[in-house]
C-alpha cells in the first residue's frame, strides 16, 4: 500500500474510532480464513465491525480518541472489533467465540475511554443485553407509580370503611 493509501486508511479508521463506543483488541494468530469470516459474521450480527489493521497504523489512527487508552497493548498480531451502539453484545460474541476457538485471545478492551482487561471483557459479556437492561429499568420505573397509586387507594378505602362503620353505628343507636 502506498503512502496516500495509508493516510486515507488512518483517516478513515480515526473517524470510526471517534464514533466507537467500545473497541476490543484481539490476537487472531492461528485462526484460518474461514474462522475469521465466521467471527466477522458473529460480530456483524452483534452490530460490530472487525478489522485486521497494522499496529503502527492503528496507533496513528487512535491519537486523540478514547482508544488511545489501549495503545500500549497494540503489539503482535492484532485485530480490532468496534461497536458504535451496544457494547455488551459484541463482548458476548467475542467471549463466545473464544470459548469455541481457543486460538483467539482477547488482549484488552476499551469502553468509553476506560481500559478493560480480558476478565473485564468477560464480565461485560456476562451482563444482560441492552434491551434487557432497558426492560428492567422500565419495570422498576413502572412499579414505583403503581405502588404509590395502591397506597393512595388503600388510604381512601380505609376512609370509606371508617365512614361506613360510623354510619352503621349511628343507625344502630
Amino acid at each position: 500500500m502506498n503512502r496516500d493509501g495509508k493516510v486515507k486508511l488512518v483517516e478513515n479508521l480515526h473517524a470510526r474510532l471517534e464514533k466507537a463506543q467500545a473497541v476490543f483488541l484481539v490476537d487472531y494468530q492461528g485462526l484460518n480464513v474461514e474462522d475469521l469470516n465466521r467471527l466477522r459474521t458473529d460480530l456483524r450480527k452483534a452490530h460490530a465491525e472487525f478489522a485486521v489493521v497494522k499496529n503502527r497504523l492503528l496507533k496513528l489512527a487512535s491519537r486523540g480518541t478514547e482508544t488511545e487508552a489501549i495503545v500500549d497493548h497494540m503489539k503482535g498480531p492484532s485485530a480490532i472489533a468496534l461497536t458504535y451502539d451496544d457494547v455488551i453484545d459484541p463482548a458476548k460474541a467475542l467471549v463466545g467465540f473464544v470459548k469455541e476457538f481457543d486460538k483467539l485471545n482477547i488482549k484488552v478492551g476499551q469502553v468509553s475511554g476506560k481500559e478493560l482487561d480480558e476478565a473485564g471483557v468477560k464480565y461485560l459479556a456476562s451482563l444482560p443485553g441492552k434491551e434487557a437492561l432497558i426492560g428492567q429499568a422500565l419495570s422498576v420505573m413502572q412499579a414505583v407509580p403503581g405502588s404509590f397509586v395502591r397506597v393512595l387507594n388503600g388510604i381512601v378505602a380505609k376512609l370509606v370503611y371508617a365512614l361506613k362503620a360510623i354510619e352503621e353505628q349511628k343507625a344502630n343507636s
